[in-house]
């Protein structure tokens, strides 16, 4: 069995939403993954390098992931709305998926703008088997929103992010209460640059391992 890749167009609450599903190698899945993107105003889109390899690390451990673009982004219909509104987006397309495989469990995982998106849509009903959060900009004035969540939480951080100095993130992680997991990687900036490979490699180990 060879690995299944559609196009979809999602119902969204702005209006259409583009997305991408892809199931694992020559296996069925065994759980499910909503990936979400960097920040649609600075180029972000479903493929978005980290992204991508978020998606790819997920699927090697087994997921059915499921990409889609925030409304405004390529051929999803609508505008950028503040955060708000792309939650809902996520918020659609996980409504979506969940309808597609019923019976596996859910995971969340987004990069940078992407991290916060899941952190707030995973931690209300209903709630993820896990959230994954890469690159989540701990100097940001709201950071301290994500403290606080019954959902396990992994996040994944560069060693040099410059949205995220190690000595901040920590001393949010610190203070995160619940079940949680912290990955440093060596990349060299915020985008895990250099070391994409590994960063890709600790995803498909961690969530394997699950």
């Amino acid at each position: 069995m060879s690995r299944r890749i559609e196009s979809h167009m999602l119902a969204g609450p702005a209006g259409r939403i583009e997305a991408l599903l892809e199931e694992p190698d020559q296996a069925e899945p065994t759980f499910t993954a909503l990936v979400c993107h960097p920040h649609p105003q600075h180029g972000g889109t479903m493929h978005n390098k980290v992204v991508y390899r978020l998606a790819r690390g997920l699927r090697k451990a087994g997921a059915a992931v499921l990409r889609f673009n925030y409304r405004g982004v390529n051929l999803s219909e609508g505008a950028y709305a503040g955060g708000v509104g792309e939650v809902e987006d996520a918020a659609a397309a996980l409504a979506w998926l969940r309808q597609r495989y019923p019976d596996l469990p859910f995971w969340l995982a987004g990069f940078s703008f992407g991290s916060r998106i899941v952190l707030q849509l995973g931690c209300r009903e209903p709630l993820p088997e896990k959230i994954l959060a890469l690159g989540f900009p701990s100097l940001r004035p709201d950071a301290d929103d994500a403290l606080h969540c019954p959902a396990p939480r992994v996040f994944i951080q560069s060693e040099n992010d410059e949205y995220s100095p190690p000595e901040s993130f920590r001393t949010f992680f610190d203070k995160v209460s619940g079940a949680k997991q912290l990955i440093w990687i060596r990349g060299n900036d915020h985008f895990f640059t250099g070391a994409l490979d590994e960063l890709e490699e600790a995803i498909r180990s961690m969530a394997i391992h699950v």
